[in-house]
């Protein structure tokens, strides 16, 4: 199956080499960097952390790059485009400073702790008419995919439900993630909106006309606003009249590694989308229909670095503002929408 990547941007305007910045050059912030060099067509012209050992790491990839330790450092490069991997705390301002200095920019999710912070970004965005992305990255498995596929072909007849769940065994191992003036919140700012993007994203974004949540921390549903839970379940109803459920966590006594799904209901087939081997990276996708079952997508897969190599080609192609940076936004606001009702 051709691996499909959504865009809504203008026709292509320029086709010179992108140069690059990279800034946030921990596992993540090197793995992207590394799938963008692999796919070529960019140049790195500057990379920039706090820690010199993960810039030494990084300069390996592109030994010609400036460093430093800031993304000023990176931006006194005149990159075309920088590409962002640090703490959520800084996605929004980095993001509209990369911006305002005519920068594209790929960051890593969150873009925003709340609607407010996105929103200030995306408008950055518009006003400097320049390409924002933000890391969705399970839009970029082949699985999610043909899911969307048999959805949007009407395959499935008329979907009214989808459950999903990212359940996680351990936590992150950075201490920012349990602060929540960094972090913004905890598994459901982590893991589920990455099942919200992929829900709405499968459905073509309806509207969302009501949202229920909980959260817990330890167990116990009273969390401190100024802490961040470890468990987190949501229904959200569309205006097209789809009930979506998901659940997140972190150190959940799950008896494996993760459990991550999605499951599609429809009212003439179902589809769902798996990780068999019940770690991070495999993912399935059957279609069902009755007792029956058929495979569309088995592992492997390697589609870590898929959406980030699909903004540098976007980049190549055109850098200026993509509309679909809006639904960023809309996304941002319903992770607000639940953690308010779940107060």
């Amino acid at each position: 199956m051709q691996l499909k990547i959504d865009t809504h941007a203008p026709e292509p305007v320029n086709t010179a080499r992108p140069r690059l910045g990279f800034v946030g050059l921990g596992w993540i912030g090197r793995h992207r960097m590394q799938a963008i060099c692999e796919q070529g067509g960019v140049d790195i012209v500057a990379l920039a952390d706090p820690s010199d050992e993960c810039v030494a790491e990084a300069a390996a990839l592109a030994p010609g790059a400036a460093t430093g330790n800031t993304l000023q450092d990176v931006l006194a490069a005149k990159p075309d485009g920088v590409v962002i991997a640090t703490p959520s705390a800084m996605h929004a301002a980095q993001t509209i400073e990369a911006l305002e200095a005519g920068c594209a920019v790929f960051c890593q999710k969150p873009l925003g702790r709340n609607e407010a912070e996105a929103r200030a970004a995306v408008d950055a965005a518009r006003k400097a008419d320049r390409l924002l992305s933000v890391d969705l990255s399970y839009r970029g498995t082949k699985a999610l995919n043909a899911i969307r596929d048999r959805v949007r072909a009407g395959d499935l007849g008329r979907v009214f439900a989808m459950d999903l769940v990212f359940h996680n065994a351990y936590g992150p191992d950075k201490p920012w993630f349990y602060d929540k003036a960094q972090s913004g919140g905890g598994p459901l700012m982590d893991l589920g909106v990455h099942l919200v993007d992929s829900a709405l994203w499968c459905l073509d974004f309806p509207a969302i006309v009501d949202v229920r949540g909980r959260v817990y921390r330890g167990g116990d549903p009273a969390v401190p606003q100024t802490e961040v839970e470890d468990y987190a379940t949501a229904t959200l109803t569309t205006d097209t009249g789809v009930t979506i459920n998901i659940a997140c966590s972190w150190k959940l006594n799950a008896g494996h590694e993760a459990e991550i799904a999605a499951h599609v209901h429809g009212t003439q087939a179902g589809a769902s989308l798996t990780n068999p081997g019940h770690g991070f990276y495999d993912f399935a996708a059957h279609l069902h229909r009755g007792t029956a079952t058929d495979e569309l997508v088995a592992p492997p897969d390697a589609w870590g670095g898929v959406m980030a190599q699909a903004w540098a080609r976007q980049l190549a192609q055109n850098p200026r503002f993509d509309p679909e940076a809006e639904r960023l936004v809309s996304l941002s606001q319903t992770i607000d929408r639940i953690y308010a009702a779940a107060r």
